[in-house]
């Protein structure tokens, strides 16, 4: 099983010091990677239903401090050198691909390889709408992006055509250092879950659990094999808050029976004694799973 944190770039970790601390305490107590979140503005007042809270609004509230999250992961990129790079989830559609695929070829070729696309479609229509960014065919456009970014990252000269992106004979450089980056589909939905087997190197799916994580599950391996993939082949990454040594190991233990590939646990957990909480964590849980 491999460990992340997830939630890096938000609470105490928008600055700097703590940034870096909390990923060189992470990389050393055993994590595999490290999640970061995303929204470019949170419009005042707006209306849409946050999907991963019973008050259907963010719990940290509208004014919450959002660090971009690649130039998060850049900066804290720079002091690790085995941590992988995971954005938890990156909101896709409201970026220019060719523009997204520059930047996370850059991330994954100058810290080695390490860049994990986590994509999402997004929740907040008023985030779109201040973005200038239509808020309906988010989902279409986000595979649309991922196929182009993909032809940017392989291809000695790429070209795709799409409804929404079309381009010929491009040199997009650098390229990842293995060819591609990993893509893993976030979400809570059926669709998320069918994208994820469609097309998808891992599936997130985001505020789930229980029974609701199980059938999301059988949805992606379904729409797997139906795409004519190996459902094994793709990860699966499930947010874990539990705490104690023990509960930790055996909620783990279970996940791994449901085919969970990575556990990630929210960066908050640590923010008293940081190094010591991360270290205990590894010596308890990492190395023990």
């Amino acid at each position: 099983m491999k460990f992340g944190i997830a939630f890096a770039n938000i609470g105490p970790f928008v600055e700097p010091g703590e940034a870096v601390a909390l990923a060189v305490a992470a990389e050393a107590a055993g994590f595999e990677s490290i999640w970061t979140v995303d929204h470019v503005v949170v419009p005042a007042g707006y209306r849409s239903e946050y999907p991963y809270d019973p008050s259907g609004k963010l719990p940290s509230g509208e004014a919450t401090v959002f660090p971009d999250p690649l130039i998060w992961l850049s900066y804290v990129a720079a002091r690790t050198s085995t941590l992988r790079l995971g954005t938890g989830i990156l909101i896709v559609p409201q970026r220019n691909p060719l523009v997204l695929a520059k930047e996370l070829a850059t991330l994954d070729h100058l810290s080695g390889g390490r860049m994990i696309l986590g994509a999402g479609i997004g929740w907040l229509e008023e985030e779109f709408t201040a973005l200038g960014i239509p808020f309906a065919g988010r989902g279409s456009r986000t595979e649309e992006a991922i196929a182009a970014m993909r032809a940017l990252w392989s291809q000695e000269q790429a070209s795709y055509a799409g409804t929404t992106t079309a381009f010929r004979d491009c040199f997009l450089r650098p390229q990842p250092r293995g060819g591609t980056i990993p893509v893993h589909i976030g979400g809570h939905s059926e669709a998320a879950a069918q994208r994820a087997g469609r097309m998808g190197d891992g599936f997130f799916p985001l505020g789930v659990a229980g029974d609701d994580m199980v059938s999301l599950l059988d949805v992606m391996r379904r729409s797997a094999e139906e795409a004519g993939r190996d459902p094994a082949t793709i990860e699966v990454t499930v947010s874990c808050a539990v705490t104690s040594g023990q509960e930790v190991l055996a909620a783990v233990a279970e996940l791994a029976q449901l085919g969970v590939s990575r556990v990630i646990v929210p960066a908050v957990m640590f923010r008293k004694d940081l190094a010591g909480s991360l270290a205990r964590y590894g010596a308890d849980v990492i190395g023990r799973a």
